[in-house]
């Protein structure tokens, strides 16, 4: 059994919903006022709104850490690891990812027992943060290393705030990446959190792997319009439409958490 189905055995199409964690120590945005006790809180509420709307799972992001860091710090990696620690479901499998260094993610998703981690692992990418070269090989070799060979790798092959340094269409890459990269997951993205891919993008590379390696919705998903994706993936993740006014770094609203669930799952 592939990582993915071991983490959903009994979901055909997992949701995951995305628990953004305010600004951590030494950032920009970081509230010193309402300190690292102050972002558990907040993480802790979206948490269980998010449970109680009926998603899968959760995945922990570090996401207005802005602007992001290629290499994170250790008061990064150890902050993080802190939080995702005092906000993690019972009974429910969790994931992290941290933006945008793959390492670190690695590393706070097995002190915490994550199932999951979501990264940018292959290519060569000009970003808002500069160029990005990350390195798949090390990244599974130190998944090995840290004998954490049950951890699923997520890889985004369309990240946001990025573009490629190359050709090849996503479904050329996402065939690639399932061979050489040996991605768990393919994940198609638009250009940035909350926005979405062009539905013939994501079929696309549906067509195109393998039937045992799973592609899911990493953005722009919504209520109104999720129907229309779910045919061509096999999950989705889900953030900013389920935030107060749909605006990314809002609290969960937990009616649009819900309406999404119910849009999904009738879909």
């Amino acid at each position: 059994m592939s990582r993915f189905r071991s983490i959903f055995p009994a979901v055909s199409k997992p949701l995951i919903a995305m628990a953004h964690v305010p600004a951590l120590p030494g950032t920009p945005l970081y509230d010193a006022q309402a300190g690292l006790g102050g972002a558990v809180s907040a993480v802790r509420r979206d948490v269980d709104v998010l449970l109680s709307a009926g998603f899968d799972s959760v995945m922990f992001c570090n996401e207005n850490d802005r602007p992001y860091q290629l290499q994170a710090g250790l008061e990064s990696a150890a902050a993080m690891a802190r939080v995702v620690t005092d906000c993690k479901p019972e009974g429910v499998p969790f994931g992290v990812d941290f933006l945008w260094d793959a390492r670190c993610a690695l590393a706070v998703a097995v002190a915490t027992g994550a199932s999951y981690i979501r990264e940018v692992a292959t290519g060569v990418w000009e970003s808002d943060m500069g160029l990005l070269a990350p390195d798949a090989a090390h990244l599974l070799r130190e998944r090995r290393r840290l004998d954490a060979s049950d951890l699923a790798v997520f890889m985004n092959i369309t990240p946001e705030f990025a573009s490629g340094i190359g050709r090849r269409t996503p479904a050329e890459v996402a065939v690639s990446v399932s061979v050489s990269s040996l991605a768990d997951v393919i994940l198609v993205s638009g250009t940035m959190a909350g926005a979405v891919p062009e539905v013939a993008t994501i079929a696309a590379v549906r067509e195109a792997v393998p039937v045992d390696i799973p592609v899911l919705l990493n953005t722009g998903a919504r209520a109104e319009t999720i129907a229309e994706y779910l045919p061509h993936v096999d999950g989705c993740i889900v953030g900013s439409s389920l935030k107060v006014d749909g605006y990314t770094w809002n609290p969960v609203d937990p009616e649009r958490a819900k309406r999404f669930v119910d849009a999904a799952r009738s879909a």
